[in-house]
């Protein structure tokens, strides 16, 4: 990728960007995701470099020159100075060829954090030299949104509105998103699931005059900078191995919307010596089935204790199959469509023998396995993990041979969901020292029907109040 680094829609119409107006704008205005035009190719590097400056080197081929290497590689450590271990996504063994890859040691003690609080100060320095605000609008299902504000929240060029589905997320993040005192931000529950939101948030995406009157922009994975941003610790976790020119190191990833396992492809893709990509899913196993039968079927959405992954629209799959497509944006649009309008999306045997059985396994887990494997890993290394992780854990167990070094993804800290721990181990996680008192809070929120008319009226009234 050389200097002028630009971005497509999965979709085919949408104008291409370059990597600031990328940023900006998230969701393409027609409905796509952007993606790089051109690929490049990044080298593993030295294993003592730190996160920050891994980061810089790999996310720069990206930005091309429309930010400057020095004012990139600022950012990148402020960013991660937010973090409370040193190496910001250690690595903790547990046995022969299995390792946990640690996300959680961000401001809120989810992976979301080594995105977003790097996108954070990209917004503020791109909206800074611009002379521009904006209003970002995403949905959660749960780690998002806490990630989210706590990257923007000191903004001044950010005005947010976060919404999540009522009373199927967690207390603690949920606390970790109404109880900050920002003005510029603001969280609505929807009485709905995580794929309801992401609906009202796409559907005002592509209300082009909305979209436009309220300089709408996303933090959610379909922002390609945040996908970027999660590429990196896929090349760091295979440099603290020491790998990057022996056996592929496989990774197991717990996902829902897709996003994470994809910035692993994408690391692959560019260069990573990634081996497998393992893909965990709760009881909402949308993924699962696809690896088995070549058919992304939506159902209706169950509660589980995974409530991160309780989603059956993985959006960030589009990205992938615009390349299965061989970047055709007018076959995916088609499919996308289709897919919307059927909940049936399916992908025939040449495509899928060429681009996912190489590389994708997939393993559904129930809420007693969860348990059960929460409860082990604690019994035979002394190491709380929390639901999310879990998933992957078995994931892990069910897809790889043994002597193939995997890492799995430990997506939250497991504090964030201390009930299911608990009743698992026996064991109550403590929050760390910086939210010790998040139940002593006061929450702010706003309670919202399913309803776009009403979400709207709400983000208006949001913007025109900062």
């Amino acid at each position: 990728m050389t200097s002028s680094s630009h971005y497509i829609s999965t979709r085919g119409t949408a104008p291409r960007l370059g990597f600031n107006d990328t940023l900006l704008a998230g969701l393409a205005s027609d409905g796509g995701l952007y993606m790089p035009e051109q690929w490049p190719s990044v080298t593993h590097g030295n294993p003592d470099a730190t996160f920050a400056q891994r980061a810089a080197e790999i996310i720069a081929p990206f930005v091309g020159d429309e930010i400057d290497s020095h004012a990139l590689a600022a950012m990148c450590r402020d960013a991660y100075a937010t973090f409370r271990d040193p190496h910001v996504a250690p690595l903790r063994e547990l046995g022969d060829n299995r390792w946990l890859l640690e996300l959680f040691h961000g401001p809120t003690l989810a992976f979301k954090d080594v995105a977003l609080q790097l996108v954070g100060r990209l917004f503020d320095h791109v909206l800074t030299a611009r002379g521009e605000r904006i209003t970002v609008v995403g949905a959660t299902s749960g780690d998002t949104g806490s990630a989210a504000i706590d990257g923007v929240k000191h903004c001044a060029n950010v005005s947010m509105v976060i919404l999540y589905p009522h009373g199927r997320i967690s207390e603690v993040q949920r606390r970790q998103m109404t109880t900050v005192q920002s003005a510029n931000v603001h969280t609505v529950a929807i009485d709905g699931s995580f794929d309801d939101c992401q609906d009202l948030v796409k559907a005002m995406f592509n209300d082009r005059a909305f979209r436009d009157r309220h300089r709408l922009a996303a933090v959610n994975s379909i922002n390609w900078a945040r996908v970027l941003a999660q590429v990196v610790y896929y090349f760091t976790a295979i440099e603290q191995l020491h790998a990057s020119e022996s056996a592929p190191v496989s990774f197991s990833v717990p996902t829902g919307n897709f996003g994470n396992v994809l910035s692993g492809w994408i690391a692959r893709r560019i260069g990573a010596n990634v081996g497998h990509l393992i893909v965990g899913s709760n009881a909402n196993d949308i993924l699962t089935r696809f690896f088995e039968t070549q058919t992304m079927s939506a159902t209706g959405v169950m509660a589980t204790l995974s409530p991160s992954m309780d989603i059956q629209v993985s959006s960030n799959f589009e990205r992938l199959l615009f390349e299965m497509n061989k970047r055709d944006g007018a076959a995916t649009s088609a499919q996308m469509t289709r897919f919307r309008e059927s909940k049936q999306l399916a992908v025939d045997a040449a495509t899928f023998g060429e681009w996912i059985r190489p590389v994708f396994r997939g393993q559904r887990c129930s809420d007693v396995d969860t348990l059960e494997k929460i409860a082990e890993v604690h019994r035979r290394h002394g190491v709380l993990v929390d639901p999310h992780t879990a998933v992957g854990l078995v994931a892990t167990d069910a897809c790889a041979a043994p002597d193939e070094p995997v890492v799995t993804l430990a997506t939250a800290h497991p504090a964030k969901f201390a009930d299911a721990v608990a009743q698992a181990t026996g064991v109550r996680p403590s929050l760390p020292a910086h939210m010790a008192d998040l139940f002593e809070r006061p929450e702010h929120t706003t309670q919202l029907p399913n309803d776009l008319v009403a979400v709207q009226r709400f983000v208006a009234s949001a913007t025109t109040a900062r």
